[in-house]
């Protein structure tokens, strides 16, 4: 039987956009600018493949390229700006943020899940704050972020289990890599409506963090504090964090 036509189109056009999306994919925080071989390489694609889709790119807007390499384009912040998850979530968040911001002095930091990983959404950095790993578009592990084991803790039982079972990284001495730890560690976070993460990422921080909650009731979004260890109780900033999360929660459409 003779392959339709819209098949055919099909099977052209999905191997051209994984490919793109290959070439997409090579850039990273620590790769923001690639030659044409060095994309090739981390793409896994002939430089030829690359030189033609690249160019493809580059029309459109998700590329641009100078003397030094390819970069990724202002189309793709564009396109990104309009998932509601994102910058959506964030225009509504950010005035409480702000406020939590002048308020502390401390790191702010507002987070949403993606599949088994915490998704930083928007950073704000006090002046004289903790340094942190995290930035604005960067993942990390729920397993040891305040943000993270919220959202953990009010993730569907299936993705627990499927972090629970691992592997888990440890960034410290302290931070939590079994199972019972976590399992415990999520319980006391659905029980008294935050999180800690005490030392568990760098040594000298301690974040602590609550849920925002959709209209249904559902957990969508984290905000946390990040101080420096030792320079305040836990269970004395919960109070403005659940205060910021609910003001948040009521503002999202």
């Amino acid at each position: 039987m003779p392959i339709s036509a819209p098949r055919q189109a099909a099977e052209r056009t999905g191997p051209v956009v994984a490919r793109a999306l290959q070439i997409l994919a090579a850039f990273t925080p620590d790769r923001r600018t690639l030659t044409l071989s060095e994309l090739s390489r981390h793409a896994g694609l002939p430089v030829s493949t690359v030189h033609r889709l690249a160019a493809e790119l580059v029309a459109w807007g998700a590329l641009e390229r100078d003397q030094t390499g390819y970069h990724i384009g202002l189309r793709l912040w564009e396109i990104g700006s309009l998932a509601p998850r994102g910058l959506g979530l964030r225009e509504c968040a950010l005035p409480f943020l702000e406020d939590l911001s002048q308020v502390t002095r401390e790191n702010v930091q507002l987070a949403v899940r993606e599949g088994t990983e915490v998704v930083f959404v928007e950073r704000i950095a006090g002046s004289k704050a903790v340094p942190v790993l995290t930035r604005v578009g960067g993942r990390f592990a729920l397993t040891a972020t305040g943000v993270g084991l919220v959202l953990l803790a009010h993730a569907p039982a299936d993705v627990q289990e499927q972090v629970l079972a691992g592997p888990i990284t440890r960034y410290t001495e302290r931070t939590m890599t079994t199972p019972h730890q976590l399992r415990a560690a999520l319980a006391d976070t659905r029980a008294r409506g935050y999180a800690i993460s005490d030392r568990q990422v760098t040594m000298d921080a301690l974040s602590v963090a609550a849920p925002i909650h959709d209209a249904h009731g559902d957990v969508v979004a984290a905000v946390s504090l990040v101080v420096h260890h030792g320079s305040a109780s836990p269970h004395a900033l919960a109070p403005l964090l659940r205060t910021s999360a609910r003001a948040i929660s009521r503002a999202l459409p």
